[in-house]
Order: structure tokens, then sequence, then C-alpha cells
């Protein structure tokens, strides 16, 4: 991928939610909701602290997260659908 964020920006791919429930009940296309849970694939630098030292994200790449439902702009890049946000978006790293 060529794009590289800025600051404390994260680009997340949403990892797609289960399309059965767990008694086994096939959930339609129209009744999904937008997955909040992602992939981090690239992460900015960070932001600068009042003294304006850099100070580096707590997320990677590679990283499972889960982040607000309103969270980021979504953007499509090299054909794949992504989403941009700050890491004060994210709420917490899956695993």
């Amino acid at each position: 991928m060529k794009f590289r964020p800025l600051h404390d920006r994260v680009v997340v791919r949403r990892i797609e939610a289960e399309e059965k429930t767990a008694g086994g009940i096939i959930i339609p296309d129209t009744a999904k909701e937008k997955p909040q849970e992602g992939e981090v694939v690239a992460v900015g630098a960070g932001a600068r602290d009042e003294s304006g030292k850099i100070v580096a994200l707590d997320v990677k790449a590679g990283d499972r997260v889960l982040f607000g439902k309103w969270s980021g702009t979504e953007v499509r890049i090299d054909g794949k659908d992504l989403l941009i946000m700050k890491e004060s978006d994210i709420m917490g790293i899956v695993g």
C-alpha cells in the first residue's frame, strides 16, 4: 500500500462479522451491522506533546482492535475499503 498516515492517525481494515449466530441462524446482509473490529494496516509516527516531542502510538500494524460504531473516515485505497481514524477512536487491542 502506498499510503502513510500522518501524526496519530491509523489505517484499519474492517474484519467481517460472522454470518451465523451461535445458534446457527444465518443473518441476512440487510440485518448486519458494520463490524466494529478491525486489523491495523498502517500507523502514523505519533502525536506531539506540549514540549514538541513525538509520542509513539500504542498500536502497531497487525494488531486487532475494537473501535466505535461511527469512528473513522471510510476510504478506498488500492481497491480495498479501509478506515482512517485517530488512535483515540480505538477502544482497545483484542488478543
